[in-house]
């Protein structure tokens, strides 16, 4: 009977007919494998000799109601043939659940004599009718499948045998427990299925818990409700770390990401409560914080690793773990959470990428994170860091895109004659030629007209009759748009018309169509045409020096300046030629020498210009708009120096000034001097703030807001926004005649304008002041929003500027036409251009705005479309302080247009120079010769906190250089046969040729 018995579990085995003997050995063999396991699980090892002797069928004393009968047999066959991978506790304690129902359950007695027992109970009425059960539990198990009912059950039979009084036991089911939760949890796209099912046991689990004596099961339990603490735990008790603390110090990575990350936000939540409590003990935190760090750092996820040590404020673990596999990811989540700190974490942030940055050798991007940091030692540092000369030159094209004033010696650059290139590599001595490269490639080196810039022939009806009148102010507004348009060409239509020409040397002849002062900007006009080209533009500017009127001399005076804006010469031509003519009793000169050195030495801090501006500043004798453009020249010249000797000067003098004097539109310009001496350095103007508190109340507020927004400009904080946003809130009574609030709305653009979270605010933030907002604040908005979108034109903008041009209120209106001209600068904006050609017929009877409409007709189509305003470079990292400051200036003078721009000082506009770039990429060889790539240009997408590679652009073209980039653009090569000295391509980048490159032929 028994060997009939075997042969049905042998069938059922699939093992085939007759082949129970070998099932009986396979089971000896299982048992004595696993003597130590079944010992525990028969509990003693008399019945587990028994069961030994049970199964050998040949010589046991037990008949086969016994066998059948004894407890385990069924769990010991499906033990014994289960799959492979699994041991003998994992397929046990997977077995039980369903073993608890078999006939071979160790409920029914081994002896003989309980067979009568087994058949009743076999046949015996359940005590409770099913159907009577409670519904709820009864509906849950129904929903459940059986391969989760199953699971659930075992689960429950786990926490059963955790309860147990046996270690051993107690073991083997946390363990088997752990398995269960690792497997789950390791990939989470939803609450897994064990944490589920014992979610009803964690309490009682937390009890038994309390209750165990110290042991290692006691430190697994701790592991175990840690992990489901993770779903279960009420908010804030921060449990899933208070077990992880006293459970066992195993690899916290196996338990998977999710709980991982729970935990760091744990540790971070009870970091911040010690703190706040003076605790200093956080050695156990530590200890965990650097496990997670390991493991973030090593599955893609250096985000969350920055964050967690920035909690702990202990960011110097980050270089412990970074490798060359995530030093990029991990520098870029750095880089751009930076903007978002508060001082001096973003600092310190931006320090530690920095060192990064230098461990792994990635030059480049270390030196823009010095200049932004403004660190001139970091930059000397790292050309003394790297020998290859290449490199080098790339760091000046870097260095000469962000405009500093920067001298190399002899440490830096042994070989005189590679140190003389790399200083007209800086100096932006070759800018001009490359500019005209990229022009002739485009082929735009025609030059162009006013009236094609106009199109009158395209406008209905009025435009015409407005086109044809000749006057003085309408000459003035297309001297303009030719030096704009025509910028950096060398050659235009009206300016540099050869004297042989049939127009009989119309140059003249343009000079003299001008009047007076119209004239000054006229000949200035002729710096803007020779932009960057010193030896051409100083010859020709030069004839104008002999000119018998002031008005053409103060011109030429401030076309020199223009030329060498943003280059620099050995020679200082540009002081050689200005410095006689400081002192000239017509102020008209006097502005024209001032302002043409203010634009030729911007960001220098040139002491030889301070030494002859300063005294003006403190002369009783000066008129007040001589002393006003000495204040904003050496305020560009010192531009964010925080230079005390300069900052005293202005102060003196504004405290020198008349009752009289300080009503006047020009006093403006005294402490917007003063305030670029701090543009960006924060915390250090508060002295100077200080002090401004004691001038004239008439003077006093406009000072205050004007140092507070050129302090915080291009910072991103939140505070200053929100404090000049108060400013903005008053309604002030309008006899007072308070000024103040017009820069505390360009003041919320300047610090706004950091990063693109906070522009998009400020945008919003401009349009309730629009809404809500005084007359002088409402005249202020449109040029808030042409500064936050310079050279971008966002369309919810510019619908907002197409509004504000037709508003009753006319200083509106001609604020926002100009705007339209700054957020379109550079682009040839189609629908920018079409705006503008309906205004020019809708204000055709009215001079004052018609001239601006083509003001902002000349800067849209600025450079024939090469050419861009905005401050930013570097994929929008570094900001260019001169650039800025010339951009604030020229805001600062629209704030009363009527009595600057369309006074007499309309040669204010010329200002915008300092900010103009080619907005291009040209890339050069290693003898720095244009070289001719194809690459991808494309709409640049945010990768960062991205694992993997993601594309960095989308909607891309390919092109060969050189090429343009828009706002937003971003360029990659396409070809691997060269490789970028510079991760971002963008200005001047040297190509150099790949070694390990191999043609495909």
């Amino acid at each position: 009977m028994v060997i009939v018995v075997i042969e049905l579990w042998t069938l059922g085995l699939g093992l085939g007919h007759g082949n129970w003997k070998q099932v009986c050995d396979d089971l000896r063999l299982e048992l004595v494998a696993n003597k130590q396991f079944y010992t525990i699980i028969f509990e003693n090892e008399k019945e587990y000799k028994r069961a030994y002797d049970m199964i050998d069928c040949d010589k046991s004393p037990y008949d086969f109601e016994n066998w059948m009968n004894m407890a385990y047999a069924g769990p010991l066959v499906a033990s014994c043939y289960n799959a492979a991978n699994c041991s003998p506790l994992s397929r046990w304690l997977k077995l039980l659940v369903f073993l608890q129902s078999s006939p071979f359950n160790n409920q029914m007695a081994i002896d003989p004599s309980n067979e009568e027992k087994r058949d009743v109970s076999s046949v015996k009425a359940p005590a409770k009718d099913p159907k009577k059960k409670d519904d709820k539990n009864n509906n849950k198990d129904d929903d459940l499948s059986d391969e989760d009912l199953a699971l659930k059950q075992k689960l429950e039979l786990y926490v059963e045998r955790v309860q147990d009084s046996n270690p051993g036991i107690q073991k083997i089911a946390l363990e088997s427990m752990r398995d269960e939760i690792r497997t789950s949890t390791s990939s989470m796209t939803s609450v897994p299925k064990p944490l589920k099912f014992l979610r009803p046991h964690y309490g009682i689990l937390k009890s038994f818990y309390e209750t165990m004596g110290d042991s290692e099961e006691k430190k697994y339990l701790g592991d175990i409700l840690s992990v489901l603490a993770l779903t279960m735990s009420a908010e804030g008790e921060r449990e899933s770390l208070k077990y992880r603390l006293l459970g066992s110090e195993g690899d916290i990575g196996s338990w998977g990401h999710e709980y991982v990350r729970n935990l760091a936000g744990e540790i971070s939540q009870e970091y911040a409560k010690r703190q706040q409590n003076g605790e200093a003990e956080i050695e156990d935190l530590m200890g965990l914080v650097k496990q997670i760090i390991s493991f973030h750092m090593k599955h893609n996820a250096e985000p969350e690793a920055v964050d967690l040590l920035m909690e702990v404020e202990d960011l110097d673990l980050l270089a412990k773990h970074v490798d060359r596999t995530n030093y990029k990811r991990t520098c870029l989540y750095l880089t751009s959470s930076a903007s978002y700190l508060p001082g001096p974490d973003d600092m310190l942030v931006l320090d530690i990428a920095h060192t990064i940055y230098l461990r792994f050798k990635e030059y480049p991007s270390a030196l823009r994170i010095a200049l932004f940091l403004d660190n001139l030692q970091y930059v000397k540092d790292l050309f003394t860091l790297t020998d290859d000369l290449l490199q080098k030159k790339q760091f000046c094209y870097i260095l000469a895109r962000h405009g500093v004033d920067f001298v190399l010696d002899e440490a830096m650059v042994a070989d005189y004659d590679e140190r003389e290139v790399m200083q007209e590599i800086i100096n932006n001595a070759k800018l001009s030629e490359g500019y005209l490269n990229l022009a002739r490639d485009i082929e735009v080196m025609e030059p162009k007209s006013p009236e094609d810039i106009y199109k009158v022939h395209l406008i209905d009806g009025r435009a015409s009759a407005g086109a044809s009148v000749d006057s003085a102010r309408q000459n003035l507004a297309a001297t303009f748009v030719n030096a704009f348009v025509n910028a950096g060409f060398g050659q235009d239509k009206l300016m540099t018309v050869p004297s042989d020409s049939s127009s009989g040397g119309s140059a003249g002849s343009w000079l003299f169509k001008n009047k007076e002062h119209g004239k000054a900007s006229a000949a200035a006009s002729l710096g803007m045409i020779l932009l960057w080209d010193v030896d051409s533009g100083l010859a020709q500017i030069d004839k104008y020096f002999h000119s018998n009127d002031n008005h053409i001399i103060a011109g030429a005076l401030l076309g020199v300046g223009i030329v060498n804006c943003s280059v620099n010469n050995d020679c200082d031509p540009a002081l050689a030629l200005l410095a006689e003519y400081i002192d000239r009793d017509d102020s008209t000169v006097r502005i024209g020498a001032i302002m043409g050195l203010g634009l030729a030495y911007a960001g220098s801090q040139n002491e030889q210009i301070r030494e002859k501006l300063s005294p003006i500043l403190n002369d009783p004798k000066a008129p007040l708009d001589v002393i006003a453009f000495t204040a904003i020249s050496l305020g560009l010249v010192y531009v964010g120096s925080c230079n005390e000797e300069v900052a005293q000067s202005i102060i003196f003098s504004l405290m020198d000034r008349s009752e009289a004097e300080l009503v006047e539109p020009l006093i403006r310009f005294l402490p917007l001097g003063l305030g670029l001496l701090y543009l960006g350095k924060q915390e250090r103007v508060e002295a100077t703030a200080e002090v401004s508190k004691t001038f004239n109340e008439k003077i006093r507020k406009y000072c205050d807001m004007t140092l507070l927004s050129c302090a915080y400009a291009g910072t991103g904080n939140v505070l200053k926004v929100q404090n000049l946003l108060g400013h903005c809130a008053q309604h002030l009574e309008k006899d007072k005649g308070e000024t103040h609030q017009g820069p505390a709305v360009l003041g919320i653009a300047m610090v706004a304008m950091a990063e693109e979270l906070g522009l998009e605010m400020a945008i919003r933030s401009l349009e309730h002041l629009l809404q809500y907002g005084e007359h002088n604040i409402r005249r202020a908005v449109p040029l808030a929003l042409g500064l936050l979108c310079i050279s971008n034109p966002k369309v919810n903008v510019m619908d907002t500027l197409s509004r504000l041009s037709h508003d009753s209120d006319s200083d509106v209106a001609m604020a926002a036409i100009i705007s339209l001209g700054l957020i379109g600068a550079g682009t040839n904006n189609a629908r920018i251009a079409g705006m503008l050609r309906n205004l020019s017929s809708y204000y055709y009877k009215e001079a004052s705005l018609l001239f601006c409409v083509r003001i902002a007709q000349g800067l849209v189509h600025l450079g024939k479309g090469l050419l861009t305003l905005a401050p930013y470079h570097s994929e929008r990292f570094l900001l260019s302080p001169t650039a800025l400051a010339g951009i604030i200036t020229l805001l600062h003078a629209c704030l009363d247009m009527k009595n600057i721009i369309l006074g007499k000082y309309h040669y204010v506009l010329y200002f915008v120079v300092l900010a103009m770039q080619p907005r291009m990429l040209m890339t050069v060889d290693e003898d720095l010769k244009p070289l001719s790539v194809p690459v991808r240009v494309g709409q640049a997408v945010d990768v960062v906190g991205q694992a993997g590679r993601p594309k960095s652009i989308t909607g891309f073209q390919t092109h060969s250089t050189p090429v343009l980039l828009a706002a937003g653009e971003r360029a990659e090569l396409t070809t691997e046969k060269y490789i970028p000295l510079t991760p971002i391509l963008e200005g001047f980048v040297i190509l150099k040729k790949n070694p390990d490159y191999k043609d495909d032929e």
